[in-house]
């Protein structure tokens, strides 16, 4: 590929074994970035590590729990250290967690989705903050539509909650970094074709609380289908790349219209 928007940058993706991580280290190294991949499953991570030095491009994994920010301070400093500079962040890790209803759902449920959502995503960005204040640079943060323009998913409390606190604190990193002409921005995708349904764990109370909505035939108005992992990584490689170099503090939604249907 001609085009190397990314040329020469180190670019650290987190969750960036599968999905939309996988996706955008894939686009990110394409394009000329020396990628790090966080990640809490090895065989995942060396997967992605092969198919992205089977096209040319140049990968290192660190097998990192993100909910535990000594370990995300471990890895950044690491990366960081190694090339005296980072220049993309995608603080893109996250699960869906546990759904119930807010009067049955246990607190060590509760914190598990923020740590894993919102509390890494604070961290990450935290302690790249030394290894880009000198050059600038760009960081992405996977947010949703779920807490920023629908509520409809009943029993989704955290999640909402850990979504919407990221989109603020984005809001308020941007500010205190463009100083630097560091960028800060998130992305908010709707129903995306990936794998998060692996850690969605539904309770029996659910049932109780639940609101019957019912949509339009086609609840996915652009393509009538669910996204795939590729067109929201088309649009961070765009966000992490100088072509973006006056958006900070936005939030995109990249969700084929689906968040105005059901918002």
């Amino acid at each position: 590929m001609a085009d190397k928007r990314l040329k020469d940058k180190i670019a650290v993706v987190t969750g960036g074994a599968s999905g939309i991580g996988k996706a955008t280290a894939i686009r990110f190294a394409q394009h000329g970035a020396a990628v790090y991949i966080l990640d809490l499953t090895p065989e995942n991570l060396a997967e992605t590590k092969q198919e992205i030095e089977s096209i040319g491009g140049t990968a290192a994994v660190i097998q990192c729990d993100v909910s535990n920010p000594g370990l995300v301070e471990e890895s950044i400093n690491r990366i960081g250290g190694e090339n005296g500079r980072i220049d993309v962040i995608f603080a893109n890790a996250g699960i869906n967690g546990t759904m119930a209803p807010i009067e049955t759902l246990e607190m060590d449920d509760w914190d598990q989705t923020i740590h894993t959502n919102l509390r890494s995503t604070f961290a990450t960005v935290k302690y790249a903050i030394p290894y880009m204040k000198e050059n600038g640079g760009s960081m992405i943060i996977t947010s949703s539509i779920n807490g920023n323009r629908v509520f409809s998913n009943i029993g989704a409390s955290a999640y909402s909650t850990s979504k919407a606190g990221q989109t603020a604190f984005m809001k308020m990193a941007a500010l205190e970094l463009a100083q630097y002409a560091i960028r800060v921005n998130a992305v908010c995708p709707g129903s995306i074709d990936t794998n998060i349904g692996k850690n969605t764990y539904k309770s029996e109370e659910l049932e109780e609380v639940q609101i019957p909505v019912e949509f339009p035939d086609g609840n996915h108005p652009l393509e009538q289908a669910p996204g795939k992992p590729e067109q929201v990584a088309n649009l961070v490689l765009f966000l992490a790349s100088d072509e973006s170099f006056h958006v900070t503090g936005t939030e995109i939604f990249v969700d084929g219209a689906e968040s105005l249907l059901r918002g």
